[in-house]
């Protein structure tokens, strides 16, 4: 079969310009086709950053919401595991399944808050995206996020579906995370969000689903096996504590959920997104028009999105 004019076999312009997305993002590395460098990774990232700022409030909300649903699914999961290895001192066959919501995640290219902590941010750092448009996407996303935990903790808090062992260990999982002193969850959790936010750079830097798959599932597992913990799904292990009656919602929320929240969210912006900014030079797809830097006042106060020219 004859290739289209002027693109040569390897799938690149001429010979030398790399296969790029209608984005402008890399589809192949420029120096190995099957190897990104740092700044073809980061360009990569704007391009989902910038699909990801310009969606609508409602459409960022289902999403999370989506993603929220998918978490309930790895808290069953982990609790049901903690029930059927319970003599498991290690620690590490209980979370053999508790990846697979994040693979519905990742790869069904749901919302989740902690992916957003590299993601947008991105667009901040180079000032072509505005602080309240960031905290719009995280507001959005969060709030879905919860509401899906929310609303598949309380299914299965008044159903059948968990079995009276795997009910007793998602219980003694939320009281085990209460239990933890509040800096040492803000300590854990960075670590997660370090993991999370590191696994969607990772992600930007292959091109096979195969290779996802096994990245998503190698990454998130370390997160239970480590004792670490993620927002979202310690919001599932609060609400079902509630809705069990063996906790008070504000005692949940602030003995565990927020100090996960915060751990999470300096973890991904400050371990992971700010060094990596800090290692590239060509931050924007090329075959974009130059981006205006948003003034201060913009930057800091408006909903302002800086497009390529």
């Amino acid at each position: 079969m004859s290739l289209p004019p002027q693109q040569s076999a390897n799938g690149t312009d001429g010979g030398t310009r790399p296969d790029r997305a209608r984005s402008g993002a890399p589809a192949a590395g420029e120096a190995v086709g099957d190897r990104f460098s740092t700044d073809e990774i980061f360009q990569r990232v704007v391009a989902t950053a910038d699909e990801e700022v310009e969606s609508e409030t409602l459409k960022l909300y289902l999403s999370g919401l989506a993603a929220g649903f998918a978490i309930t699914l790895t808290f069953f999961l982990y609790a049901t595991g903690r029930a059927a290895f319970p003599n498991d001192a290690t620690g590490l066959l209980a979370p053999l399944l508790y990846p697979l919501g994040f693979v519905y995640i990742i790869m069904g290219r749901y919302q989740l808050y902690t992916e957003n902590t590299l993601t947008p941010v991105t667009l901040v750092l180079t000032r072509v995206a505005s602080i309240p448009s960031l905290l719009r996407v995280w507001v959005s996303v969060l709030a879905g996020n919860l509401t899906g935990a929310l609303i598949g903790t309380f299914v299965l808090a008044s159903t059948g579906v968990f079995s009276p062992a795997a009910a007793d260990a998602a219980v003694g999982i939320g009281i085990q995370g209460i239990e933890t002193p509040w800096w040492d969850l803000v300590f854990k959790a960075m670590f997660a969000g370090w993991l999370v936010a590191g696994l969607v750079w990772l992600e930007h830097a292959v091109r096979d689903s195969i290779s996802r798959v096994v990245l998503i599932y190698l990454v998130i597992y370390a997160i239970p096996a480590s004792g670490l913990y993620h927002i979202v799904v310690s919001s599932a292990d609060v609400f079902y504590l509630v809705f069990t009656g063996n906790v008070a919602l504000t005692t949940g929320l602030w003995e565990f959920a927020v100090p996960v929240l915060l751990g999470n969210t300096i973890g991904g912006v400050f371990l992971v997104t700010l060094i990596n900014y800090g290692q590239t030079e060509n931050r924007f797809p090329d075959g974009e028009g130059p981006r205006r830097r948003l003034d201060l006042s913009d930057w800091l106060f408006r909903q302002r999105i800086s497009k390529p020219r």
